[in-house]
């Protein structure tokens, strides 16, 4: 196929572009090499034979040109991040959500039909939870008293007891608990508005926390496993926030590269959501002591420190993606962190 890939020179776009083209798609860019994400020239260079467009993806008369003769895209462009403070939610409302309908708009003026985007399992905000007393519960926000005693985890909305952390599919409820979280969920309703329009098909594609050769570092939006290894580079202790019991699922940017091309050789018609993770939840804590063990770093340090917009547990069933997409995570973590201190 002919494939434009927004967000192309990024961590997970750079993975998807270099599988497309050992898959034998043509393959164009956009990327507006945004300084919070590329740090200089030298950053991210173009594969051989890859049409490149540096263009915002909020500009609606370049993005035109760009998808001349594309049969479909992937949407990875973004701001993400949980973000610095509140003066961060015009920029995540414009860059995603308004440069999303930009490019939703050209799409349907081009006459490209195929649409692979990039979401996040952050739309499910705390997910659900199993109360000993009231069964599956949707968590209630955690107060900011509560966490500054050091009681990190959400409450069952009913009775307040503490709950059990489980697994979610995609027909969970959203419930985005910030602003990068809510303009995930907001690309998804624009996406599913024009595929309904347009007859279009649209493929949302919930990353879970995505790590790898390549994972952004050294900015005030990087990952946590980022923030670890800049820390250990630095002969220093990673620091963990609350208690480091935050369950997450990990998983290796390849497998979300192939992931994302399955979905877009194969997902035709409709729209149609996949959680994209290991299936292995771990929590904040180990990652920080796998990657302090693989560095030879010193070992983490259990701050206690919270930040209100986080979410304690959230972890994947990704067995939809199994099922329709024939897909598996081919990464272990241990291997994965390994590689990762090394790369890095």
């Amino acid at each position: 196929m002919r494939i434009l890939v927004t967000g192309g020179a990024g961590f997970i776009g750079t993975h998807v572009v270099h599988g497309l083209l050992d898959r034998g798609h043509e393959v164009a860019i956009l990327d507006s090499l945004r300084p919070d994400v590329h740090r200089g020239p030298t950053d991210w260079r173009r594969p051989r034979d890859v049409a490149f467009h540096r263009i915002d993806v909020r500009d609606g008369a370049a993005l035109d040109a760009a998808l001349q003769g594309r049969e479909a895209v992937i949407h990875l462009a973004a701001k993400v991040g949980l973000g610095v403070d509140l003066s961060d939610m015009p920029d995540y409302a414009s860059t995603n959500d308004v440069g999303t309908t930009e490019l939703l708009a050209a799409m349907a003026r081009v006459g490209v039909g195929r649409l692979t985007l990039a979401s996040s399992m952050v739309v499910y905000g705390e997910g659900e939870a199993l109360c000993p007393e009231h069964g599956a519960v949707r968590p209630a926000p955690r107060l900011e008293a509560a966490l500054a005693r050091g009681d990190y985890e959400p409450p069952c909305p009913h009775c307040g007891r503490p709950l059990a952390p489980r697994l979610v599919d995609e027909a969970t409820p959203f419930d985005p608990r910030n602003a990068y979280a809510t303009s995930k969920a907001v690309q998804e309703y624009y996406a599913a508005n024009w595929a309904r329009a347009t007859g279009g098909s649209v493929a949302a594609m919930r990353y879970h926390n995505v790590y790898g050769p390549g994972l952004p570092k050294d900015t005030p939006y990087a990952g946590v496993a980022a923030i670890f290894l800049s820390a250990l580079r630095r002969g220093a202790a990673p620091t963990v926030y609350e208690d480091g019991g935050q369950r997450r699922d990990f998983v290796h940017v390849r497998d979300v590269a192939a992931a994302t091309i399955r979905a877009a050789e194969r997902h035709v018609e409709g729209v149609r959501a996949f959680n994209v993770g290991s299936g292995t939840p771990r929590t904040v804590g180990d990652m920080a002591v796998a990657l302090a063990q693989a560095t030879g770093g010193p070992e983490p340090v259990v701050s206690g420190r919270w930040r209100l917009g986080d979410v304690r547990h959230i972890t994947a069933d990704s067995s939809r993606l199994h099922r329709e997409l024939d897909w598996r995570p081919a990464v272990a973590f241990d291997d994965g962190m390994a590689e990762l201190s090394r790369v890095a």
